[in-house]
């Protein structure tokens, strides 16, 4: 290599200069231009003394590029912003606190009833299949009448001897009082004789007096008038005893009409008991699998089947702190998981009185031991306001989601 071509290897260049002398500040920069001017070397001296590195060796240069930590503190930052909106928003705290409360703790419910016969009996026909819609008084099972028809029979006979029974008494009564007034008209034929006696005596007296009778014909006039005297009596006395006589036979009326009653009251329950043979739909609704078979003997109250209205609304368990803003008439919606997330509307109809523990039949005690605080829930009916067709897929037991607006009511 030429010494000229050695000098432009070592020669460092303008730039270089410039840019070792950028990164100081202002006040460092004057100062070491100062000591530059007085220190700087003349001629070709800084050649000189870097002829002795070697051209593998680069020149220590004091520039250095500037550190990002800014950068870092800036993502730093806003990954932890980042998670506190989260947890707030997980938490539904401020600013993301909405009007809506949701749940997933909702169901489809219905009134839904159990068939079951009200007498006892051998099932002689199925009127009905799995699944089939019914309409209210549609006949649905069969059951063996010839014994309650003979029970109405007997019945309808007991009626006619309770009525035979009444007739015999009126009969009676009328006897009885034919009697009395029989004996009332002798009381008044006695008193007649009584009467004419006293009359006779009252001659008789007059007569004897003036010596016209004898005193024997006295005494029989006297006589007589004591018989019709003690007529009297006797025929009031049998007049009473025709009066109590009646008076027994009317009492006897009413324990008749009694029975004359209760044979119809008889009569009525064993056609009661008649018409139960056939077990028949109390409404329109849907029945659910039929658990009967013809031949088998049920019992009254025996479960034969179930029969679901159309009538149907959700129930929704809210946690406790979720109900503080719920009223009744706030509008709803709720997505159906068996109808792919359907979206159907509602309003808020009624709340429960009381926490669903309330109504558990055994209620947890938290008088003893440790205590563990656990969220009541408490549960709000919601009114299916749309009725159309995917009202008519709604199945009681059905999950739903339940969302509630909670900022405004419906009017």
């Amino acid at each position: 290599m030429t010494n000229i071509e050695q000098k432009r290897v070592e020669q460092p260049s303008e730039t270089d200069q410039k840019q070792t002398e950028k990164p100081l500040s202002s006040a460092s920069t004057q100062t070491a231009g100062n000591q530059a001017d007085s220190n700087q070397p003349t001629g070709n001296s800084a050649p000189a003394e870097k002829g002795n590195l070697s051209p593998a060796q680069p020149v220590a240069s004091q520039w250095q590029p500037p550190k990002r930590k800014w950068f870092v503190t800036v993502i730093l930052v806003l990954i932890l912003m980042l998670g506190i909106l989260m947890i707030l928003r997980a938490w539904k705290l401020p600013p993301f606190r909405s009007a809506m409360v949701s749940t997933d703790n909702a169901y489809v419910r219905g009134q839904t009833t159990i068939i079951s016969p009200q007498v006892t009996g051998y099932v002689t026909k199925v009127y009905v299949q799995d699944f089939d819609d019914v309409k209210a008084g549609q006949p649905l099972i069969q059951i063996d009448d010839r014994i309650y028809k003979q029970k109405v029979a007997a019945a309808e006979a007991g009626i006619g001897l309770q009525d035979s029974s009444l007739a015999n008494y009126e009969q009676n009564r009328r006897s009885k009082e034919a009697t009395l007034a029989a004996r009332a008209a002798d009381i008044a034929n006695a008193q007649a004789q009584l009467e004419k006696a006293q009359a006779d005596m009252a001659r008789v007296n007059i007569l004897v007096a003036d010596g016209s009778l004898s005193l024997r014909e006295r005494d029989q006039t006297r006589a007589a008038l004591k018989q019709a005297q003690t007529g009297v009596t006797q025929a009031k006395a049998q007049y009473r005893i025709a009066q109590e006589d009646l008076k027994s036979t009317q009492v006897n009326k009413s324990g008749l009409k009694a029975n004359v009653d209760n044979a119809h009251a008889q009569l009525g329950l064993a056609q009661i008991d008649l018409s139960n043979t056939v077990v028949r739909a109390p409404e329109n609704g849907r029945l659910s699998e039929i658990a009967v078979k013809n031949g088998q003997l049920v019992n009254a109250g025996t479960q034969l089947m179930f029969l679901v209205p159309s009538r149907k609304w959700v129930v929704a368990n809210f946690k406790e702190a979720q109900t503080a803003n719920i009223r009744v008439g706030q509008p709803a919606w709720f997505t159906v998981d068996a109808l792919n997330g359907a979206k159907i509307s509602g309003t808020v109809e009624k709340i429960s009185p009381a926490a669903g523990s309330e109504f558990s039949a055994i209620k947890p005690d938290t008088t003893t031991g440790n205590f563990v605080k656990v969220p009541q829930r408490i549960a709000v009916r919601i009114r299916i306001d749309n009725r159309n067709e995917l009202f008519e897929r709604l199945r009681p037991g059905m999950s739903v989601v339940v969302n509630i607006d909670t900022a405004r009511v419906r009017t």
